[in-house]
């Protein structure tokens, strides 16, 4: 995470943490309230803890290359095959 990241990451947690305040003076000590001050609290301690000690960026694999091939396929493999998503079934297939 990029320092401007984690900036935003701050900014919006603030954000969250004045609507939750809204939210508390609007509906009082509802338990949904008091939830969501304990969802944000623990949303807090996690960001701090991201913010000292990052995990590991994984390793980006590399992207596997598939051929396909120009030729024409063997239309033998396809007979009886559903065409499903054509908006019709079971008809005969065509050469």
């Amino acid at each position: 995470m990029t320092r401007s990241e984690i900036a935003e990451l701050r900014y919006n947690v603030g954000q969250l943490r004045q609507s939750i305040g809204a939210l508390r003076s609007h509906y009082g000590d509802a338990n949904t309230v008091r939830r969501l001050e304990n969802d944000l609290e623990r949303l807090v301690i996690d960001a701090e803890e991201f913010e000292q000690s990052p995990p590991p960026v994984p390793a980006r694999r590399a992207q596997e290359t598939i051929y396909v091939p120009d030729s024409k396929s063997d239309e033998a493999a396809w007979m009886g095959a559903q065409d499903e998503g054509l908006g019709f079934h079971s008809r005969p297939r065509t050469k």
